[in-house]
């Protein structure tokens, strides 16, 4: 293996396919990146079994790439990253020079370091799944933002740790939620497909941090992966086992009370609120009726906080419920739109944002059990 490479679009593709490493990788392998030099072509590859990165880098006008040997190599990522970072140079020189030993040089530094032989390296499974649509990087990231912040971070339920994807015919709804909160984007797609996966968050994470909001993203599924490419790079992830919760049967249909206030001035208010805290959570109020609409805080240890909202309009008899400040916080940051809209049924009953400009984002929170 030998060849020459522009360190730019080096160290980015390096960088890329290192975020699937993990620093506790199962299998020694697992922590390096695998280097395979093709006829006009690099592939660089990492993974820790759960999600494996893949990208090409092809001989191009717009870098250089000059191939001289074939082969593969797998070398330490956060070596190899370290090296090509600090080598003060726009050309890169790799060359194996004796069985796992590898030179890594420029016009006036050169490095030394072991790899690990290829055959070290589990063998990763790239074929693509049947089941494939095209949207827009711009439509993926907002389904994926609109959506993640609502997965739980604990382990107890596996399956609430990613989010949903459940396909018919040309509808897509993704959902996230920990059980407490639950936000779901629909989206239009360009097949009739059938499909419901859940997708580790961790792993979408990853996807948003590829994505550059110009051109479209390949996504194809079976009952095993997900695949997600963007231009010349293949991120694929396991699924979540398990069968998620029929989640539309939490939302309600029919409601008794509207509240509309600006976006923004209501995310300002619930900041306000948010230093005070019981037991950790911040627990806001709204008092609301068609004269004023109110959003308090209160805590025993810390103090008290009331703020009218000036921009609220309220339809239906007074109400009060209280929920979980964060939750509203989040729901509404993940809408588009200056106006929102929360639709209510009772005082302990789930409550429905949605921006006024857009129902194809709907955030369900449950409120809590206030005594004060």
């Amino acid at each position: 293996m030998h060849f020459k490479i522009s360190k730019k679009e080096f160290y980015n593709a390096l960088t890329t396919v290192s975020r699937a490493i993990s620093t506790f990788s199962p299998l020694p392998a697992f922590s390096g990146v695998k280097i395979d030099v093709e006829i006009n072509q690099l592939v660089l590859t990492g993974s820790d079994s759960n999600i494996s990165i893949q990208t090409k880098l092809k001989k191009s006008d717009d870098y250089v790439l000059e191939i001289y040997d074939l082969g593969s190599i797998v070398i330490e990522s956060k070596y190899i990253l370290e090296i090509v970072r600090k080598i003060d140079s726009d050309i890169i020189e790799l060359e194996i020079i004796d069985g796992v030993l590898t030179k890594i040089s420029s016009e006036h530094t050169k490095f030394k370091i072991n790899g690990m032989l290829p055959s070290e390296y589990p063998g990763i499974d790239f074929s693509k799944p049947n089941e494939c649509f095209t949207i827009t990087q711009e439509l993926l990231k907002k389904m994926i933002s609109q959506t993640i912040f609502a997965t739980s971070d604990k382990e107890t339920r596996p399956v609430l740790t990613g989010v949903n994807m459940e396909c018919k015919d040309n509808v897509l709804n993704c959902v996230g939620t920990d059980s407490y909160r639950l936000a779901v984007k629909t989206v239009h797609i360009d097949k009739s497909l059938n499909f419901n996966i859940t997708i580790p968050a961790k792993s979408l994470n990853e996807v948003v941090k590829t994505l550059d909001e110009e051109g479209t993203v390949e996504i194809a599924v079976n009952d095993k992966k997900a695949q997600f490419m963007i231009h010349d790079t293949i991120i694929q992830t396991r699924l979540i086992d398990g069968v998620y919760p029929q989640t539309s049967r939490l939302i309600p249909l029919q409601f008794d009370y509207e509240l509309t206030i600006d976006a923004a001035e209501l995310l300002n208010a619930i900041d306000r609120a948010s230093f005070i805290k019981s037991n950790g959570i911040s627990v806001i109020k709204f008092n609301l009726s068609e004269e004023q609409c109110v959003l308090s805080s209160k805590s025993l240890e810390v103090g008290s906080s009331t703020e009218v909202l000036n921009t609220a309009s309220f339809k239906g008899h007074s109400i009060e419920i209280s929920c979980n400040g964060r939750f509203v916080f989040d729901a509404i940051k993940a809408l588009s739109g200056s106006l929102v809209k929360f639709s209510l049924c009772g005082e302990m009953k789930p409550f429905i944002i949605q921006s006024v400009d857009d129902n194809s984002v709907l955030q369900l929170v449950l409120p809590v059990r206030t005594y004060a």
